[in-house]
């Protein structure tokens, strides 16, 4: 056992969406490589979940935060 991590993660190249339940506080974030699966994604999660678009990661900086909600 092991003292837990005190930094956050490093985030990846690509293009993020956080889904979660309707009603919830948190979600998770899931990575898509170019904006035409990201939206792909959108549309598969829209109806059963909450979606919201964090945008594009380089060299784990927001490139563009849009922060729309589906």
């Amino acid at each position: 056992m092991g003292r837990p991590p005190t930094r956050p993660a490093k985030l990846r190249d690509g293009f993020y969406i956080e889904v979660r339940n309707k009603g919830a506080k948190s979600g998770i974030k899931i990575r898509r490589d170019n904006k035409s699966d990201m939206m792909e994604a959108v549309d598969e999660y829209r109806l059963v979940k909450e979606i919201m678009i964090l945008g594009e990661s380089k060299n784990d900086k927001w490139v563009e935060k849009p922060k729309q909600a589906f």
